[in-house]
């Protein structure tokens, strides 16, 4: 039976465990933590647990004008099973009125999900990595370094096509919003 719940401490490292697993397979598989990150502003923090592991995990920060969707993730042997919906319907009671956002890639099923969930998509711009195969022509580093070996950039939608013929890793990354 799965338990929706607050995270504990001691939910630590089944925590980055579920998300690793659940990261691994999507767009952000290189998005990778080593402790579960703190927040400077309120924040809900729940989890879905079996057999004390951690199998689901939601994180909402709340802002003045905003909540946002830090980290949704669900342990690739519990997906497709609700657990997104569960976390987000035990989430929702908890959030002030106005917006609930939220970011993600191209990966179908987390795109698929958002809209489902009753979020629209409302912005749109890119996820540019640079790897040690592209070039590094115009990247400038301070006196005494080589030139970049990698790199994380945002750059406008507009530029897609471009930045698409010149380096090797490009994702959209999409904002949903859903009314509160």
């Amino acid at each position: 039976m799965t338990e929706i719940r607050a995270y504990r401490d001691a939910d630590a490292a089944s925590w980055l465990q579920c998300r690793l697993l659940s990261f691994f397979g999507t767009e952000y598989y290189d998005d990778i933590v080593v402790a579960r990150p703190l927040f400077e502003n309120p924040a809900h923090r729940l989890v879905a647990v079996e057999n004390d592991a951690v199998v689901g995990l939601m994180d909402v920060e709340i802002f003045t004008d905003r909540a946002t969707i830090d980290v949704l993730a669900v342990h690739p042997d519990h997906q497709r099973s609700g657990l997104a919906t569960q976390l987000l319907d035990a989430v929702l009671p908890r959030l002030p009125g106005g917006v609930l956002d939220a970011w993600t890639r191209g990966d179908a099923s987390a795109n698929a999900w958002y809209q489902r969930s009753g979020f629209t998509e409302n912005f749109r711009y890119l996820h540019v990595y640079k790897s040690s195969q592209d070039d590094a022509d115009g990247f400038e580093t301070p006196e005494g370094l080589g030139k970049p070996v990698a790199a994380f950039m945002h750059a406008p939608i507009s530029l897609e096509a471009s930045l698409r013929s010149r380096f090797s890793r490009v994702h959209v990354c999409r904002q949903y919003v859903r009314s509160l």
